[in-house]
């Protein structure tokens, strides 16, 4: 178990989207687990993001709690790709990179590609702002359903 979650979780020390995380911010922010490399007072925005999805959240206790079934939605079994950006001034970090897996409720495959900006303060993530693709995420998860409504598809 490292500091927050099983390491064997998508976000424990074992899980690959920690590494590709932790290889990004190396030199600029540690910690044992994907939160434990959080501030405590951590701002995340999802600037796009899914139906049902929280726009803006608060603290590291509010990220855990957000990503506690995270392995039971999504199964995320490789984070590749890789680009860092970073801007030593301004304490600000910018990956791009790449989770792939798939849905733990289909079993469709997931591959998804991210921008994550994040700015750091005394070696942790202070604000995270994230770009994913929402089609990624309806495809791995089958939504809409084919219930007769518009597809993702066309």
């Amino acid at each position: 178990m490292t500091k927050y979650v099983g390491d064997s979780s998508t976000f424990g020390a074992d899980g690959p989207f920690f590494h590709v995380i932790r290889e990004g911010l190396e030199g600029v922010a540690e910690g044992e687990d994907f939160f434990d490399l959080l501030a405590e007072d951590v701002v995340f925005e999802y600037v796009i993001t899914v139906p049902g999805y929280p726009r803006r959240i608060e603290g590291r206790q509010a990220v855990i709690e957000l990503y506690a079934d995270y392995d039971s939605y999504m199964i995320v079994r490789r984070a590749d790709d890789l680009h860092v950006y970073r801007d030593p001034a301004a304490s600000v970090v910018v990956l791009e990179y790449q989770v792939h897996g798939e849905s733990a409720r289909t079993g469709r495959p997931y591959d998804n590609r991210f921008v994550s900006i994040m700015t750091i303060e005394d070696g942790k993530v202070a604000h995270w702002r994230d770009y994913l693709d929402p089609v990624a995420v309806f495809d791995a998860a089958g939504w809409p359903t084919d219930a007769g409504g518009p597809s993702v598809d066309g």
